[in-house]
Formats: C-alpha cells, sequence, structure tokens
C-alpha cells in the first residue's frame, strides 16, 4: 500500500510499504477515505523536532471504512463507515467517565494518540470504543460535509475542548489565541456554548472573513501589549475565557494577559515551551485546564450530530485538497500559509 514517510525537516516521500494486520485482538484495520495534515505535524516537517529520518508519518485524523476487526471488537464491523480520531480512549475508565478519554487511564501517554493516518489503511489500537459511527456511506455524502466529518477525528473536538475546559458559560466574553483550524474551529465551539463576545487574535484577512462567518464578533491583528490593550478595549475589560490553540510560550502569555481577574485559560495548542511557572499566575486567581481533547466524547455526544445538522460547518478550514501523492506539497502549502487545514483524497 501507499504510506507518506517523514524523510527529514522539510520533505514528506510516498512509498509502498506493507499493509496492516491485526496484531491484537482489540485492533482495527480501516481503509483510509480522507486524511488530512494537521498545524502540529508541522512543528517536525519545519524544524525536525527530534523526529528520527524516514520514520513513520504524524497524520492522525482520518474517515474510513472498517475492513477487519479483532476478535474483541463489538461496537463496528466490517463495511461501517467512521471517524477515525487521533485518539484512543477507553470508555471505562474514570478519565473516560469523567469526559477525558483524550487522556485515557488505561492507554496512557503515546498510547492514547495515534500517527502513520496519511496511508492508504492503518492498524487503529484500542478500537472497541474509541471510533466513532457514521451513518450510511462516503458516496451518501458531499464533499464539503466530508470535511465536516473529518474534522471531527481532531480538529474540531479541540476547539470544542479549549472552551469546555475554559468553561465558556452563555453570555461570556472570550478571546481565542490561534488563527489556525483548531483556532478556527474554538470560534465555532465558543458560539456554540453561548458566548457573548468572541474575538479572535489573527493577522491574515481570509483567516479573519473565515472567522467572522463562524460566530467571531472581532478580530485584533495586533499582538504583545498592543494586541492585549485592543483586546480590552473591544471588550470594556478583561475577558472571561481564553482559548489557546497555538502551542506557543507567547500565545500563552497573549491568554493570560487578555483576562480578567479570576478568568479562565483553555489550552490546547501542542506546548512547546517549558519556562511558564504556574506560581506566576497565583495574583489573578487564573484558572487554567487543557491537554489532549476528547475526541470520542464530544463526537458521541454534541459534535457529530450538530454535524449532521447543519448547524455547524467546521469544515470551511480545508481550504485546499490533495491527493496521497501530493502529501509534500499539502505540508508545504500549510507551512507557508497558503492553506489553512489540508485535506487529502485518499480513496473514494
Amino acid at each position: 500500500m501507499k504510506a507518506a514517510i517523514f524523510e527529514k525537516a522539510g520533505q514528506m516521500v510516498v512509498e509502498e510499504v506493507a499493509k496492516p494486520t491485526i496484531q491484537q485482538d482489540d485492533d482495527v484495520i480501516i481503509k483510509v477515505v480522507r486524511a488530512c495534515v494537521c498545524g502540529s505535524d508541522l512543528w517536525a516537517y519545519a524544524h525536525g523536532d527530534n523526529k528520527e529520518a524516514h520514520s513513520v508519518n504524524d497524520g492522525h485524523e482520518a474517515l474510513g471504512i472498517v475492513e477487519e476487526v479483532g476478535s474483541k471488537i463489538k461496537t463496528v464491523k466490517p463495511g461501517d463507515f467512521v471517524i477515525v480520531p487521533f485518539t484512543h480512549g477507553c470508555g471505562h475508565c474514570d478519565a473516560c467517565l469523567a469526559g477525558f478519554d483524550g487522556t485515557c487511564d488505561n492507554h496512557p501517554g503515546y498510547s492514547n494518540w495515534s500517527n502513520g493516518f496519511q496511508a492508504e489503511y492503518v492498524r487503529f489500537h484500542y478500537g472497541n470504543w474509541a471510533l466513532v459511527k457514521i451513518p450510511g456511506q462516503p458516496s451518501d455524502y458531499t464533499e464539503g460535509m466530508l470535511k465536516s466529518l473529518l474534522t471531527l477525528a481532531d480538529v474540531m473536538p479541540t476547539g470544542y475542548h479549549a472552551a469546555r475546559v475554559a468553561n465558556v458559560q452563555r453570555g461570556d466574553k472570550v478571546v481565542v489565541i490561534g488563527d489556525g483550524a483548531v483556532g478556527q474551529c474554538a470560534v465555532i465551539a465558543a458560539k456554540m456554548r453561548g458566548a457573548s463576545q468572541i474575538v479572535l487574535m489573527i493577522r491574515h484577512p481570509d483567516r479573519q472573513e473565515m472567522a467572522l462567518a463562524s460566530g467571531a464578533t472581532a478580530v485584533v491583528a495586533e499582538r504583545g501589549p498592543e494586541g492585549i490593550k485592543k483586546v480590552r478595549e473591544i471588550l470594556g475589560g478583561g475577558a472571561d475565557a481564553a482559548l489557546e490553540c497555538v502551542g506557543t510560550e507567547a500565545s500563552i502569555e497573549q491568554a493570560l494577559g487578555v483576562l480578567h481577574n479570576g478568568g479562565r485559560v483553555g489550552y490546547v495548542g501542542v506546548p512547546h515551551y517549558n519556562n511558564r511557572p504556574l506560581g506566576s499566575t497565583f495574583a489573578q486567581n487564573i484558572t487554567i485546564g487543557g491537554g489532549s481533547a476528547s475526541v470520542t466524547t464530544y463526537d458521541k455526544n454534541i459534535l457529530l450530530k450538530a454535524v449532521l445538522d447543519g448547524d455547524i460547518d467546521p469544515g470551511r478550514v480545508f481550504t485546499q485538497t490533495y491527493t496521497l501523492d501530493d502529501i509534500n506539497q499539502a505540508y508545504q502549502d500549510m507551512q507557508n500559509r497558503q492553506t489553512i487545514k489540508s485535506m487529502v483524497i485518499v480513496s473514494e
């Protein structure tokens, strides 16, 4: 089968590799229909990120058709159309029951996170609960709907997670930091949860237009103290909640800066910093929450229905489409900000 390979920083290639097989009794083999590139994939693509050369791709979002299941799989069967999430929650541990399957107690750390999805087939580990069935087959849906369904593998639940852990409530004033797909989805999530004002800190006009169409009430291009000042002017004071969707120390500083004392931060950008001491927020009474999104919980309970009913349209974040053979271009265009998120057509 064809699979994308991380050759080195700045270079993805496609090679013929062995098709995956069932190795454990809770494995599921899935034929990939649609995959994509995530902003987190770009950390390794742009900088290396200590990723081993000529290694498995970082892709972790897909739609697919179940081809084969292990003996313990009872929730899906061959032929089912499924969302293939980046997380592998068990569904019955304390963390999963509390709605935090992105950090499942039984599948901790990297055992709970996917990779290798930019390929024709994938082996999904711990598959008895985490996969989310979609009614019908891919041919039943428009390409626009397939795009929205694909966001449910990561970016839409991740944006929703930021709003949930920041406890966004009806009437809240919310600031979103990050203009990529997760930031755009966080705007949608804040609107879903009833925020009265949603300010997205964003520089690029096309992304500003998308955010405004999705529910943002204002956009701020400035950064640093100037950006914080402008946000506070728009809101008439500090924000109730800040949703950090980037993963840098600068974005955390922005999030903390726009809040009133007693405000709340939801952070979902994969952290690429380690020198932000928690004690520095003591004088502000800030509540901070964040981590890996509860993809399966949100999809099954809230987001899949919202997409199928047409209540939300997160698929608009896919502004360019590629084939698997063009995977390096899909990465390059995201890296160069020529597309917000790259969708990859793998099969029909």
